[in-house]
């Protein structure tokens, strides 16, 4: 049986914890940010874990991280 390949977008864009989680950044803060508070904007720069529901699909999709 073949290797399975990564996918690429998600192993840039996902980091596994030490514990095993999937850490992500947020959305919406790379463009018209103007609008947007200074509150929001500075909540938006921590990272968040990924939600329960969609870890069986982000195994899948990366398989050796």
């Amino acid at each position: 049986m073949p290797k399975m390949k990564t996918s690429r977008a998600a192993a840039k864009r996902f980091k596994v914890t030490g514990t095993g989680k999937l850490k992500r950044s947020k959305a919406y803060k790379s463009h018209i940010l103007t609008k947007k508070s200074t509150k929001r904007k500075r909540n938006l720069r921590q990272s968040a874990i990924t939600d329960a529901t969609n870890v069986k699909n982000m195994k899948k999709i990366l398989p050796y991280i």
